[in-house]
């Protein structure tokens, strides 16, 4: 099913390895021998857990809803305008975020607020896409994949 998860991502204009870029500059200072093809099977990794799976497919379908205009209202205006009170994508980025523990939220709450990499342009296509949900998912995706790199490394960064 990750294979399904990558090709729904790309119809969403996302693809692994700009995942995977994130992931690894998440990283590469705590696993200086973290190469990008580790991080992208990684992330390909994440992808395959059933809970992410249907984040993804929840959060892609609402965004595919909205931009159809096939939501009820308030729904449908909440999530077009991707409006900051609206905290549903978060929860999803953050409930993918979350499985390899707290690490995952942390990183989590950098990459929602930095916009980091494809999560920026996710953010900012708000001309023929609606992406509420999938820079969230994304972020999640990436800190998850980032987690999972940390448990496995353990060591602290040297400055």
């Amino acid at each position: 099913m990750s294979k399904e998860m990558a090709a729904l991502l790309q119809e969403r204009g996302v693809y692994l390895h700009e995942i995977a870029q994130i992931v690894f500059d998440l990283q590469k200072c705590f696993v200086p021998e973290l190469t990008l093809e580790h991080c992208v099977e990684v992330v390909t990794a994440v992808l395959s857990k059933r809970e992410v799976q249907f984040a993804v497919l929840t959060g892609a379908a609402l965004d595919i809803l909205a931009e159809e205009k096939k939501l009820p209202s308030p729904l449908q205006e909440i999530i077009q305008t991707d409006n900051l009170l609206y905290g549903i994508d978060e929860v999803l980025g953050l409930g993918i975020a979350n499985i390899y523990g707290t690490i995952g939220t942390t990183s989590f709450g950098y990459l929602d607020k930095e916009k980091v990499g494809v999560i920026g342009k996710l953010n900012d296509n708000k001309i023929n896409k609606v992406n509420t949900f999938m820079d969230d998912l994304v972020a999640g995706i990436a800190s998850a994949a980032a987690a999972k790199i940390a448990h496995n490394a353990g060591r602290p960064c040297k400055k």
